[in-house]
């Protein structure tokens, strides 16, 4: 759910430091809470991490979650165990609650830094996503903007107008 908060904008390289722990500059911090915020850390796609104000993902996740548990009352799963079977794997695996340290650092957990594919003392892009930032795998990023970027001025002017 997006509402009238600040749009997270903008890009910049960063190096992590021989424990994993990245500096995120303040410009990013700030629409997330600030340092010593409550956020979330989402796996995407990979290569690509997402960082969200904790209480923005909690809104959106808990009210995916009501539908599906209301689903699961009425029955409508009944043969569809697989899927909800891989739901449940993937819900309790995407994301985890992590604090922001002083000067904005965040610390990857390991799982996360495995998904994200970044080594101790690797760079990482973050990008500013609108509604979160985004920590991507500098060779996942490129890719993604040649994907992408031949698109942007329909999307942009379809979101504009």
């Amino acid at each position: 759910m997006v509402r009238d908060e600040t749009l997270i904008l903008g890009e910049e390289r960063r190096t992590l430091d021989d424990r994993f722990r990245l500096s995120i500059p303040a410009e990013f911090t700030a629409p997330l809470g600030g340092e010593q915020a409550g956020c979330v850390l989402a796996k995407e796609r990979p290569g690509c991490l997402s960082l969200w104000k904790r209480a923005t993902w909690q809104e959106t996740f808990e009210a995916g979650l009501n539908v599906i548990n209301g689903k699961l009352r009425a029955g409508k799963f009944a043969s569809r165990s697989d899927e909800l079977q891989m739901l449940g794997r993937l819900l309790s695996t995407r994301h985890t609650n992590v604090k922001l340290a002083g000067r904005g650092r965040l610390l990857l957990p390991e799982g996360f830094r495995e998904f994200v594919r970044v080594e101790a003392g690797g760079d990482v892009v973050l990008v500013g996503a609108a509604v979160c930032l985004e920590i991507w795998n500098p060779t996942a990023w490129l890719e993604y903007l040649e994907q992408r970027m031949p698109k942007f001025r329909r999307l942009f002017e379809r979101l504009s107008g």
